[in-house]
C-alpha cells in the first residue's frame, strides 16, 4: 500500500485519537481529505484509540468500498448509544454496560465480523489499557509492514505476551478501546481466550488512559517501519480555568485531565525527538483546537467545544468537524510533506 515518492517506496501511518463521536467525525474529515488526495488507500498502518477506534475499525472493515465514508457519516449523525448502553446494562443482571456497548457496535457497524475480516486492509491496532499491568493492550490485524513479520491476528501486549485471536469480534475490541471510565466498566477477557503467565484474566479499559493519541505503535520501528506518521488529535483540549475547582469529585476529573495533557505533550515530543534522531517517521500532527490551518474563522473553537460523548452529531456539528479535519491535515501536509501532495 506504500506510496512512491521520487522513485522510492514510502510508508504512511495514521494515528486516530480518542474523543467520542466528535473525534470519529473529525477523523472522518481527515479520511475525506486523504481520499481526495489519493492517499487514503496508500495508508499502511492505522493506530486507534476509543472514538478513533470506531472510525478506524469501520474504515478497515470496509476497506476499498466506495461508500465507506458516507456510511460512517450516516452512523455518526443517526445513532446515539451511550445512554441506551448505560441503562441497558443497569437493567440486565447478566450483561455489563460494556457488553451492551459491544452489542450496539456489532449491530450497527460490524455485523458479527472478527479480526480475521481485516486481513485485506492496512495494519490496524485497536488500543486499550490493561489494568493489571498498566500497559497498552492491543488488538492487531491486517497486512504486516516488515518482511518476515506475522500477518496473523493477535491480541496482547509486550509484557504479558500476545496470542492468536483471529475470531475475536471487532465489536468487542472497539468496545474495550472505548470503555471510558467510569461510564463503562472494563472488558474482561478470560484465560481461554488470552492465556498468559502473569494474570488469571485481564480487564481492559479505554486506550486513552494509557495514550489517547495511539502513538506507541507508530514508534515500534522494527515491526512497523514508517516514513510518515499523521496524528489526528480530536480529543478534549485542556482548558485553562479562571476559577480553579475545590470540589472533590471535580478535582479528580481535573487531575485526570492534567495527567492526560502531560501524556499528550510527551507523545508529541517523542515523535519529534525520534524523527530528529533519524530513528522514527516524519511526524505531522494537529489538534482539534488548532486555528492554524482552519478553513474558516471560528472552526477550531466550534469543533473543540462539541461534546466528546457517544451521541449523534447534528448537521452543523458534523459539517464543521469534517471541514476542520480536512483543512488541518491538508495544511500540515502542505507545510511538512509537500511531496505527498504532488501525487494528486
Amino acid at each position: 500500500m506504500s506510496v512512491n515518492v521520487n522513485g522510492s517506496q514510502k510508508k504512511i501511518g495514521l494515528a486516530l485519537s480518542g474523543g467520542g463521536f466528535r473525534a470519529a467525525a473529525f477523523h472522518l474529515g481527515v479520511f475525506t481529505e486523504l481520499n481526495a488526495l489519493k492517499l487514503l488507500d496508500k495508508v499502511d498502518l492505522i493506530s486507534c484509540v476509543s472514538g478513533g477506534s470506531i472510525a478506524g475499525a469501520f474504515l478497515a472493515t470496509n476497506w476499498g468500498q466506495p461508500d465507506v465514508l458516507d456510511k460512517l457519516k450516516k452512523y455518526l449523525t443517526t445513532k446515539s448509544i451511550a445512554i441506551s448502553s448505560f441503562v441497558g446494562g443497569l437493567l440486565s443482571p447478566f450483561e455489563s454496560r460494556l457488553e451492551k456497548l459491544a452489542e450496539t457496535y456489532d449491530r450497527d457497524l460490524f455485523f458479527g465480523k472478527t479480526l480475521s475480516s481485516l486481513r485485506n486492509g492496512p495494519r490496524i491496532y485497536l488500543n486499550s489499557t490493561n489494568l493489571a499491568t498498566g500497559n497498552m493492550f492491543f488488538f492487531v490485524a491486517g497486512h504486516a509492514l516488515a518482511d518476515g513479520e506475522d500477518t496473523g491476528e493477535t491480541i496482547g501486549e509486550h509484557e504479558s505476551g500476545t496470542v492468536a485471536a483471529s475470531e475475536f469480534p471487532i465489536s468487542r475490541a472497539v468496545a474495550a478501546s472505548s470503555a471510558f471510565p467510569p461510564v463503562f466498566p472494563p472488558l474482561r477477557i478470560d484465560a481461554d481466550i488470552y492465556p498468559n503467565a502473569m494474570t488469571e484474566y485481564v480487564t481492559l479499559t479505554d486506550g486513552g488512559v494509557y495514550d489517547n493519541l495511539g502513538v506507541n505503535p507508530l514508534l515500534r520501528l522494527k515491526r512497523n517501519p514508517l516514513d510518515y506518521c499523521i496524528v489526528s488529535d480530536g480529543g478534549l483540549p485542556f482548558a485553562v480555568s479562571s476559577e480553579p475547582t475545590e470540589s472533590g469529585t471535580i478535582v479528580l476529573r481535573a487531575a485526570l485531565n492534567i495527567l492526560m495533557e502531560q501524556v499528550r505533550g510527551l507523545q508529541f515530543a517523542r515523535l519529534q525527538l525520534s524523527f530528529d534522531a533519524q530513528k522514527g517517521p516524519r511526524p505531522l500532527w494537529f489538534s482539534i483546537d488548532s486555528a492554524i490551518g482552519q478553513e474558516r474563522d471560528g472552526d477550531a473553537a466550534f469543533a473543540s467545544a462539541i461534546a466528546t460523548d457517544l451521541k449523534a452529531l447534528s448537521a452543523p456539528e458534523m459539517d464543521v468537524l469534517i471541514r476542520h479535519g480536512r483543512s488541518l491535515v491538508r495544511a500540515r501536509l502542505t507545510q511538512y510533506a509537500a511531496e505527498l501532495l504532488a501525487l494528486e
